[in-house]
């Protein structure tokens, strides 16, 4: 699992977004948007590297939290 901040997130579109193109990804199962706290958690096999190219390509920045 990968945590990440994703700061610019504020509404629901962002919410589609970033779970559409996180969807995408190979290797991630699960993709949870938590907008109040302005969080994304990854599940599966996505490389936190491509996680954060595919967020930093739709315009939302984004910083690890953690990973397990």
């Amino acid at each position: 699992m990968t945590l990440l901040s994703v700061p610019d997130m504020s509404c629901g579109h962002c919410k589609a977004s970033v779970t559409e193109a996180l969807s995408a990804l190979p290797g991630a199962s699960a993709i949870n948007v938590d907008l109040t706290l302005r969080q994304v958690s990854v599940e599966g096999a996505a490389p936190p590297a491509s996680i954060l190219a595919a967020l930093n390509q739709i315009g939302f920045p984004a910083h690890i939290i953690a990973t397990t």
